[in-house]
């Protein structure tokens, strides 16, 4: 769908994510020569790595770094003290660290050599995964090589300083990626086989990990405010983002705690909810698997995304300077396909993740409507995955783009907050605006969930299923709403049990490295990602318990129990319903009939 524009930059995604050196040669392939440098143009297809000869006193001049790079075979494993240590590296590994033109022989000759070789002495180092730099390893080499990329893009945009965090803190940023997964794969695992000690304890987990993440929040800006040691710009971003995360962190346990405190006598109707939820995943095979793809396919994009985006960040034409050294000039425009870029990425992972939505709400569909319980349909998801690509892929284009629509405001809203942070009433205004697009996202994001049920069942478009998914919900939502809400915010609970845990982890191990200096940020997307990893695996559940309740009510609405007309409900499900309503409407409504007769006045019999 976006892929459209991504050609432009083909040659500048070579040169990020291969690496390239001072003269325009990309690492690890074969280069055309540049007008005006005579050391462009090299075949470099055995030198995939780049090696800078200042890396342990890298200066920025202009936005760039001073030092000289190469492309490299190999990364120096041990440290490097003379001349004839670079000759001997180079003769036994055949990686040759002086400039091109200096041949391996003159390194211990040529007068000049000092110059046109790396300053001793040359620290170890190892390659960077996924940019294939030279990274010196010395603990306190490797503190000024990162401080100086970070100080580099501190100056450009936001997106750079990010980047910046994310290269200093990677294996520590990586960590807590896989201790989220983790998480949310035993929170599914947990929600599969829930039982009522299991929500009590998921509960305390909760109401712990808020309190907990709160008060070392609190901690760590008071600690960090108060060290004299906090000279460098990062730093001082550092306490004035961890103030407004312990703000933001003590408001949300504040109203958590008066949400469970109101909602404490309904768990036993949650632990039944689930129980149900659990026997219909149960019946289809394959159903909790949904989240590993939708993961793993976002995770792709996701990457594809990146490198994309730091190819428009280094598009530009080759030019040579007066030292015969080679830069890259910004192609004009270039700003414009970054916005276009980046609705890509908003819509593309909503569009997948409305793919997901559709196969669970499909399957379901499939389960619920078979007449023969003990007969279940052959391959549900399966089924439901060729119908979703054969016939309602515009379905899930039509949702997606609509949810879209909605988040791009609110993260303009966020772009505004630092213009309008010294005007309180403008701030006043920000906040307004931002809950209520947040509330319309959050109510359209359910109301494509019902979409997207409806389409499965009558096989119609995105409007003609939304227009009935309005009518059924307008019919039933005072019957329904109450008891979804039972399910929604106990998973909700469970997304901020797997935030709550990741975060305590990050705050832990960033603190234990400051001298990374820009953690902050990174944390925060560590925070995003653990919520995001969550959700999309708590999804199916909540998937699934939207789709139940609205077969549930087209059941009660085309059949009438009686035996032409069996309803499709089985005992237990039809249970938990009435009895949840009489709660919830029995002290409004004394005389209001029972949720379970008909428009005739006949008692709902499940269908047997």
């Amino acid at each position: 769908m976006f892929i459209s524009g991504y050609a432009v930059v083909a040659g500048a995604a070579e040169r990020l994510v291969l690496g390239y050196d001072s003269f325009g040669n990309v690492c690890g392939r074969k280069n055309a020569p540049v007008e005006g440098a005579n050391l462009s143009g090299l075949d470099m297809t055995n030198k995939k790595y780049v090696f800078f000869l200042n890396s342990c006193s890298l200066e920025i001049q202009s936005l760039k770094i001073s030092s000289l790079s190469l492309c490299v075979s190999s990364c120096p494993q041990q440290q490097l003290n003379s001349l004839e240590d670079l000759q001997s590296f180079a003769r036994n590994n055949g990686s040759f660290l002086c400039v091109y033109n200096l041949n391996v022989s003159s390194y211990t000759l040529n007068p000049k050599a000092a110059q046109l070789c790396p300053t001793l002495p040359v620290p170890p180092s190892k390659s960077f995964p996924l940019f294939n730099r030279c990274v010196p390893q010395n603990p306190e080499c490797y503190s000024k090589h990162a401080s100086v990329l970070i100080s580099m893009v501190n100056e450009m945009d936001v997106f750079h300083r990010i980047l910046g965090g994310i290269l200093a803190g990677r294996d520590t940023v990586i960590g807590l990626s896989v201790l989220a997964l983790a998480l949310s794969l035993i929170l599914v695992l947990a929600f599969r086989f829930i039982q009522t000690l299991l929500i009590h304890t998921l509960i305390a987990l909760v109401v712990f990990g808020l309190l907990f993440v709160s008060g070392v929040l609190w901690w760590l800006h008071y600690d960090y405010r108060n060290d004299p040691s906090t000279e460098l710009e990062t730093e001082k971003e550092n306490v004035k983002f961890l103030l407004g995360y312990a703000i933001f962190s003590t408001i949300v346990t504040v109203v958590l705690l008066s949400l469970i405190f109101v909602l404490r006598k309904r768990l036993q109707f949650a632990v039944q909810l689930f129980q149900i939820i659990g026997k219909i995943i149960g019946r289809i095979p394959f159903l909790l698997f949904q989240p590993l793809w939708t993961f793993l396919i976002l995770m792709v994009f996701w990457v594809f995304w990146v490198a994309v985006l730091l190819s428009l960040g280094t598009a530009g034409t080759a030019q040579s300077t007066s030292g015969g050294q080679v830069e890259y000039r910004a192609l004009s425009g270039i700003c414009y396909m970054a916005w276009y870029h980046f609705v890509g990425l908003i819509w593309t992972s909503e569009f997948i993740l409305a793919c997901q939505q559709m196969v669970i709400a499909g399957a379901v569909v499939t389960c619920y409507f078979n007449r023969n319980k003990n007969n279940p349909t052959p391959h549900p998801v399966l089924s439901s995955i060729l119908v979703l690509f054969c016939y309602h892929l515009g379905t899930a284009v039509k949702g997606s783009f609509l949810i879209t629509i909605l988040r791009i405001p609110r993260i303009c809203l966020l772009c505004l907050y630092n213009i309008l942070n010294q005007k309180k009433n403008a701030k006043r205004l920000f906040s307004c605006c931002f809950c209520w697009v947040c509330f319309q996202k959050s109510c359209l994001r359910h109301f494509n969930q019902h979409a997207y049920t409806t389409t499965a069942i009558n096989g119609t478009n995105f409007c003609t299923s939304a227009k009935d998914a309005v009518g059924i919900l307008a019919r039933n939502s005072a019957k329904l709403a109450s008891i979804s809400c039972f399910g929604d915010f106990l998973l909700f609970l469970g997304k901020v049990f797997v935030v709550c845990f990741t975060v305590f982890g990050g705050l832990m191990a960033f603190n234990y490295h400051r001298e990374l200096q820009a953690w902050v940020v990174p944390l925060l997307l560590v925070g995003f990602f653990a919520y995001l990893m969550s959700h999309s695996f708590l999804s199916v559940f909540e998937v699934t318990a939207d789709a139940m309740f609205l077969c549930f009510a087209i059941d009660m609405e085309t059949n009438d129990g009686t035996a032409e007309k069996p309803y499709f409900v089985d005992q237990e499900l039809l249970t938990f319903v009435s009895q949840s309503n009489k709660l919830t409407e029995g002290r409004k409504h004394k005389n209001t009939r029972p949720f379970q007769d008909n428009e005739d006045g006949t008692e709902l019999q499940p269908m047997v």
